[in-house]
């Protein structure tokens, strides 16, 4: 009966989600850029890292549909594998960040005592810290590099979603069924796995993808800087800060970045919401 009951809840949210535009429309458009940027090396003819200084600078049309940067490059070329770079350090440290903040919050709320006084604080301790100060300490001591980027956003990102899910976890610890469950003599890690986790699930997924926009964010910031992704990768935020001193005379070298940016970010925000208001029981009860 459990199951039939879950297996309609899944059924009325995917339903849900097809059936509201401000979901399908964002998440069509992120699911083309997912799949133009991993398909990148069948769709151009041009390599992201080769340079043609004889055709450097070139404006949109021709050959180079977007043009060429200062070293020759193909900027579409460079577009679609800096998303791809782009995407990839959006989405590993967010699904870290959720486990490990998911984690932590729930190991807090169930342990409780000193070990929710530590998390809580450490959590606390990692909020007070302004979120680019924390990345950018971490990336100069480690480096520029991927590996760093995505450590440094995972330390930005954890706290915040450990407080929200010690929240959950501590509602519904003092549920009925988890009681049930406790005299039954099921143990904590069982109580923790088997019925906190599964309903703090879509809690987590609303997370996630409101949490994609500001990595995304965070990155292209870190890159725009120079501390972030380092040449020979690209990345969007490192195509947008190579290009500033070609603002006004070579304008699509900034526009093309920013723009894909600025599609990503709203498209991810746009979506977050919408299936926020779909998860939401006391706005739509099943």
């Amino acid at each position: 009966m459990k199951k039939k009951s879950e297996r309609k809840t899944v059924a009325y949210t995917l339903r849900a989600c097809v059936e509201n535009p401000a979901f399908l429309i964002p998440g069509i458009i992120i699911f083309i850029i997912i799949l133009l940027s991993i398909f990148a090396p069948f769709l151009t003819d041009y390599d992201e890292t080769t340079q043609d200084l004889v055709s450097r600078l070139r404006p949109p049309g021709g050959a180079h549909i977007l043009g060429t940067d200062e070293l020759g490059r193909d900027v579409l070329t460079r577009l679609l594998y800096g998303t791809r770079i782009s995407l990839i350090i959006a989405v590993i440290p967010t699904v870290l960040a959720a486990a490990v903040g998911a984690a932590a919050g729930i190991c807090a709320a169930e342990f409780g005592g000193a070990a929710d006084f530590i998390i809580m604080r450490l959590a606390d301790v990692m909020l007070s810290i302004p979120g680019m100060l924390l990345a950018m300490v971490v990336l100069y001591t480690m480096g520029g590099s991927l590996s760093s980027v995505i450590v440094s956003l995972i330390l930005v990102e954890w706290g915040g979603i450990a407080i929200v899910v010690r929240s959950g976890a501590l509602r519904l610890k003092n549920s009925e069924f988890v009681e049930a469950a406790v005299s039954t003599g099921a143990g904590r890690l069982r109580i923790m796995l088997r019925h906190i986790l599964p309903n703090l699930i879509p809690t987590l997924i609303v997370l996630f993808t409101l949490n994609i926009p500001s990595s995304i964010l965070s990155e292209s910031a870190l890159s725009f800087l120079g501390i972030g992704i380092q040449p020979p990768q690209v990345s969007l935020g490192l195509m947008a800060g190579t290009s500033r001193q070609y603002l006004f005379g070579a304008p699509h070298l900034a526009l093309a970045p920013a723009g894909m940016i600025m599609v990503l970010v709203l498209s991810f925000n746009f979506m977050g919401d919408a299936l926020r208001n779909i998860l939401d029981p006391e706005r739509n009860p099943l």
